[in-house]
């Protein structure tokens, strides 16, 4: 990710992004308030939701979906009706900082874009606030009691998680008393577990890419589909980038053969993103024939 600002329109635009970065379970969100307070951010996106000192402001929490999928769906603001309630929000607290947190750089990114904001000022990793003592800690406490902390105060978890509530804990680094909402997060149970890593088969990959393509009249055969992500082929991690490869025959109908092309690349990278939750970076449609 590139560091710098830019991308952004209206009062967005006078929105100064951070973006927090670190695998699962690391620590980042017991870590977020002590991080916001060292930048001076004001606002906080982590899983779904806008945190302002221990309140849920707008959003809905991955934590309270049903399923993996879904919760990363809702993490990357895929739903149209979550994404414009937190760009509303944002717009009406700009100009502020705001800090993202994600598991990955590519995800900060993923969600940056999606709500419209600028590219962040800085990119800041758990590494560079936490030992590795402390973030094995964090692992192990995630692999064994599979809990989660969420920076928000406990009376805004009852109303807004599906969740469990474990207990509330107070910030590590506050040694005062914290403001009301302030240096408080709260340790909770969401109604599946986080742990591991969810995995889409080949075959059915394969078998929605075929069905996406064949929706309509243009593609007549399809010769090669191939699937690929940055660790190779399948199965393939649901949060992970996927490219597409197709070898097909068109016909052509009232359409131009670039246009059909254009039209089924959308298709596909639509329908994945839709059904799977995954990012699609690339579909590569090569046209063997082309059918009058």
């Amino acid at each position: 990710m590139t560091e710098g600002r830019g991308g952004a329109a209206g009062p967005l635009s006078s929105i100064e992004v951070y973006a927090f970065v670190g695998p699962a379970g690391t620590g980042k969100s017991h870590r977020a308030t002590h991080v916001a307070r060292q930048y001076g951010v004001d606002l906080i996106i982590d899983d779904g939701l806008v945190v302002s000192r221990g309140r849920i402001m707008a959003g809905r929490s991955a934590k309270s979906e049903l399923n993996r999928l879904r919760a990363i769906r809702r993490a990357i603001f895929e739903y149209a009706a979550h994404r414009e309630e937190v760009v509303k929000y944002l717009a009406s607290r700009a100009p502020c900082r705001l800090m993202v947190l994600a598991t990955s750089e590519g995800m900060a990114e993923k969600i940056i874009h999606r709500l419209g904001l600028n590219e962040p000022v800085k990119v800041i990793q758990i590494t560079d606030v936490s030992s590795p003592e402390e973030i094995e800690e964090a692992l192990k406490e995630r692999r064994e009691k599979r809990q989660h902390v969420v920076p928000v105060a406990r009376a805004q978890i009852q109303r807004n998680f599906a969740g469990k509530l474990v207990r509330q804990i107070k910030g590590f680094f506050k040694s005062r008393e914290p403001e009301e909402g302030e240096g408080r997060n709260t340790i909770v149970t969401p109604p599946f577990s986080f742990d591991g890593r969810v995995t889409i088969g080949t075959d059915a990959l394969l078998a929605m890419c075929r069905r996406l393509l064949e929706l309509g009249e243009h593609v007549q055969n399809i010769h090669e589909l191939e699937l690929v992500t940055e660790e190779g082929s399948g199965p393939f991690p649901a949060d992970d980038s996927l490219v597409v490869n197709v070898v097909l025959d068109l016909k052509l109908g009232d359409m131009s053969a670039l246009a059909i092309a254009r039209l089924l690349q959308q298709k596909v990278r639509d329908g994945l993103s839709f059904f799977t939750g995954m990012t699609v970076k690339e579909v590569n449609i090569r046209v063997v024939e082309v059918n009058l």
